[in-house]
């Protein structure tokens, strides 16, 4: 049976170490790219794929996700008192973009126990599952074009990037076969994060997921794997290798732009790449960066 899917899990539960002291009182997905936290640069991708229907899986400490796209009522008097129309409009651009569900993971027990807690929310429908730490320049297709996957094979949907060989043992990385569709491949094995030796290719997956409903009897009865953690790697092997339960896993690859916010340097990296590609911000930055690579020679 198809579905018209139209919800989004974005887990948001971790507790951003990596960026410590800045994440010590302040939610990683709420980070500032440019002048937006990254989480809503993954809440503005679901919409845009037609995903209306979004729900965060938080952890404590996590209340500033709610409020960033709740009303904050004396702001937007303030804005208006003062005639700032255009501020105005992206606070409630970020308030009105989409319906914006909460649960709490409790326990962390990894991404795979995170997209269980989705469960209730999600019932017996295909959904989408968005990590935080990966933005995907939206002018490029990704998201939409898994949805047609899956919707044309009823099948598990995720996303992959060739990577370097030396990056490999960073991602839960693919065995592939090819398929009529230069962009898609069918996915036959996966492993979580392999040393480069074992590695069965380069195929990366990526923070985006389509998924059947499946995935979470399978998750239910998948053991801890790599670092201790409920992997969702390993119930998506389980799907490889068994197609008959949901029409086994198939891959998009992606060769579009895509920015890595989970790390501090390639955090900073995607913030000069999205603002020199603005309008506002690129005249003036582009010139002033050159003038800065000249001084570091």
């Amino acid at each position: 049976m198809a579905f018209t899917i139209t919800k989004a899990v974005i887990p948001a539960a971790g507790l951003g170490t990596r960026f410590l002291p800045a994440t010590k009182a302040m939610p990683k997905e709420m980070l500032p790219v440019v002048d937006k936290p990254a989480i809503q640069y993954v809440v503005e991708e679901a919409v845009a794929a037609g995903l209306t229907d979004v729900l965060m899986i938080t952890g404590r400490n996590k209340n500033a996700l709610e409020n960033h796209f709740d009303r904050v009522g004396e702001l937007e008097a303030t804005l208006l008192m003062k005639g700032d129309i255009e501020r105005l409009r992206k606070v409630n651009y970020a308030t009105d973009l989409a319906e914006v569900h909460y649960v709490r993971q409790g326990d962390p027990k990894g991404l795979g126990h995170a997209v269980l807690r989705a469960r209730m929310h999600v019932g017996h429908e295909p959904f989408a599952v968005l990590l935080g730490d990966d933005i995907i320049d939206e002018r490029d297709v990704l998201l939409s074009r898994m949805l047609e996957e899956q919707g044309k094979r009823n099948a598990t949907i995720v996303a992959l990037l060739e990577v370097d060989p030396a990056q490999v043992h960073m991602y839960g990385i693919a065995t592939v076969e090819a398929t009529e569709d230069d962009d898609v491949v069918r996915i036959t094995g996966l492993v979580e994060k392999p040393s480069r030796e074992t590695a069965p290719s380069n195929y990366a997956i990526i923070g985006r997921y389509v998924l059947q409903p499946e995935i979470f009897d399978i998750l239910e009865h998948t053991p801890a794997g790599k670092g201790g953690e409920i992997q969702l790697t390993d119930a998506l092997q389980t799907l490889a290798a068994n197609p008959s339960i949901a029409g086994g896993v198939y891959g998009v690859v992606f060769r579009g732009r895509r920015y890595d916010t989970g790390d501090r340097l390639d955090y900073i990296k995607a913030i000069v790449q999205l603002a020199v590609d603005r309008d506002d911000l690129g005249p003036d930055l582009r010139p002033w960066l050159k003038d800065f690579a000249k001084n570091l020679e």
